[in-house]
């Protein structure tokens, strides 16, 4: 399985490889954990997952760019090897990179998470990256029939039904969480998944963050996170970029939610709430 991609990153790093491992957590990608006959580490995407594959060479191309530009910055992002963004030898869009040290934290710092997205805002690119995507579409604003606060949620859709307010248009990584962030020994060692890359709102990327601590934690961490962000960079907290990315959220009509479970539902109904 997947020879064809692997024949390509041999051919990229001049080395056979030894070991193959699917790493767990990817949404959009299968991502394989390779190690070559050098013994060196680095991590091959292939963009296998609808309706993401039919972006795919968009995809791939954004993420290599970024961390192109993230080569010299400070920001702990992988180094791109290789880009096969049309698929030509590997079937699918490829983006081969280095495997950067770490794994998921036990504890979550939320002071570092804040620290590293105001580092990776003051990052100012030669080219801007596209213009942000909603992801609350308009369709997706529909009052959730499990929902314990209908009146939040119609609160929240009355906000995005206006037009967004001014921002200062900034480089956003664009799926900025815990998710995406590698540990090792209680600091940050790398951020990865940098193919949403955009210019837009720094809320934007905060409130996806906070979003993100809210389903998996509860709205305290959320709460605690956004106001560390603030304290940090001095920029005063914008709702409507936060009701945005919490509405993003929900799926559109006849399609299932990318979060599945009943205390995710649950926390989601909350933190709308606490927003409204």
């Amino acid at each position: 399985m997947h020879g064809e991609a692997l024949g390509w990153a041999e051919d990229v790093l001049g080395a056979r490889i030894t070991d193959v491992g699917e790493l767990s957590g990817g949404l959009t990608s299968t991502m394989l954990a390779l190690t070559d006959a050098a013994g060196r580490q680095s991590v091959l995407r292939l963009m296998t997952n609808e309706p993401w594959r039919k972006h795919g060479l968009d995809l791939t191309r954004r993420e290599a760019t970024a961390l192109e530009v993230l080569e010299a910055t400070a920001v702990p992002a992988p180094t791109t090897l290789g880009l096969d963004g049309e698929g030509r030898r590997t079937g699918v869009a490829a983006h081969l990179m280095s495997r950067l040290p770490g794994g998921p934290a036990a504890e979550i710092d939320l002071t570092a998470m804040a620290t590293l997205l105001a580092a990776i805002h003051e990052v100012k690119p030669a080219e801007p990256f596209r213009t942000y995507q909603s992801w609350a579409w308009e369709e997706k604003r529909i009052t959730p029939d499990w929902t314990k606060y209908p009146g939040s949620w119609r609160r929240g859709f009355d906000l995005l039904a206006a037009d967004p307010p001014p921002y200062e248009p900034i480089f956003l990584h664009r799926d900025y969480s815990h998710r995406n962030l590698l540990w090792s020994a209680g600091e940050i060692t790398g951020v990865v998944d940098w193919v949403e890359t955009s210019t837009g709102p720094a809320w934007l990327d905060a409130g996806h963050a906070a979003t993100n601590l809210a389903l998996a934690f509860g709205p305290e961490p959320a709460h605690a996170f956004l106001e560390r962000y603030a304290a940090l960079t001095g920029r005063t907290v914008e709702k409507y970029w936060l009701v945005m990315d919490a509405v993003g959220f929900l799926p559109p009509p006849g399609r299932a939610a990318m979060f599945g479970s009943a205390i995710e539902v649950e926390r989601l109904d909350n933190w709308v709430h606490d927003l409204s």
